[in-house]
């Protein structure tokens, strides 16, 4: 079968034609953070993602240091929980988890008029664990996560705010960078589910291949 069918081949030759996108625009990525920049753009076509993507200090140390830890994954979406690389992250001993479809959830955030995506982060928080947090939906799931850390109820080893939107997005956005609290996210109004996990994906695909980091 032709190349034109090939998987590998199709998502070399895509990054390719990105590496070459940019190198017309003259442009020059950090390395380190390159390889999560280029998936974005791979998984949008919307090279807006040069600008946009935030990295704090030491986030890809701080990524890195989890994932090979076995941290597990909150997502605000099962459609970002569905697009997490799980053989990747399993190498390592993490999981993902979505509390999103969950009915006490459900019936919690209606009795107190909030959102699932609240609601679900303190689900998490009363898990007693660190988790990393990918974000693609909800802006109040980022609130909520900052809340709660200050408050010293969840220690997130590293936050993706990629929530899409027009309400509180930016905002929370800016929260989260403002926290202090390890994060990569996509200002502004764009984002989604499928940039929070390319970002997660990216991050796994990063790790030594020795150890199954680049398992897709």
């Amino acid at each position: 079968m032709s190349d034109r069918y090939n998987p590998a081949a199709i998502e070399a030759e895509s990054f390719r034609i990105i590496t070459d996108e940019i190198h017309k625009m003259d442009r020059e990525l950090p390395e380190r953070y390159a390889p999560v920049i280029k998936r974005v753009i791979h998984t949008t076509a919307d090279f807006s993602y040069l600008d946009t993507l935030y990295f704090s200090q030491g986030c890809m140390e701080a990524a890195a240091s989890a994932l090979q830890a076995g941290v597990s994954i909150v997502t605000d979406t099962n459609m970002a929980k569905a697009g997490i690389n799980k053989k990747a992250l399993g190498k390592w001993g993490g999981t993902v988890v979505c509390h999103m479809a969950n009915e006490d959830v459900a019936q919690e955030a209606k009795a107190r008029q909030t959102t699932r995506a609240a609601v679900s982060m303190e689900k998490s928080a009363r898990a007693g664990a660190d988790f990393i947090y990918a974000v693609g939906n909800a802006p109040t799931a980022l609130l909520a996560i900052v809340e709660l850390a200050k408050a010293g109820k969840l220690r997130p080893r590293l936050v993706i705010g990629a929530p899409v939107g027009f309400v509180n997005v930016e905002e929370a956005k800016e929260c989260l960078i403002a926290s202090g609290i390890p994060c990569i996210v996509a200002r502004g109004r764009k984002g989604g589910s499928n940039v929070a996990a390319a970002i997660v994906n990216a991050l796994l695909y990063s790790l030594p291949q020795q150890a199954g980091g680049n398992e897709r």
